[in-house]
């Protein structure tokens, strides 16, 4: 099985934050998405902050719609992105999508 990394995306200012009964209804479902899926998960992942960018140019602070993340394993691209069609991150909470990428191997020279 190959491994695919799922960044979930979203922003901030997309509307008013759900009410808490819609975050308990969504965090139910998410739990529901994961246990359901826990045999192809290799690494649960999680939120993620504030980001900073390293370049030649130095570092600096910025902005993107990167949200959280989960590596899953799947027969296939589409296979791993099927996981996510109605995932509560947009479905229930305001998230705007779920981007799914293979993990590639390392080149070797």
């Amino acid at each position: 099985m190959a491994k695919f990394m799922a960044i979930y995306t979203g922003t901030a200012d997309k509307g008013p934050q759900p009410d808490a009964a819609t975050i308990a209804r969504g965090m139910q479902a998410w739990t529901a998405w994961m246990t359901r899926h826990a045999s192809q998960i290799v690494d649960v992942g999680g939120p993620l902050g504030k980001t900073k960018r390293v370049s030649a140019d130095g570092i600096a602070d910025i902005r993107n719609t990167l949200a959280a993340y989960v590596v899953v394993e799947a027969e296939d691209h589409e296979a791993a992105a099927r996981m996510f069609e109605n995932h509560p991150h947009f479905a229930i909470f305001p998230g705007d999508a779920v981007e799914v990428m293979p993990c590639l191997p390392i080149p070797t020279a």
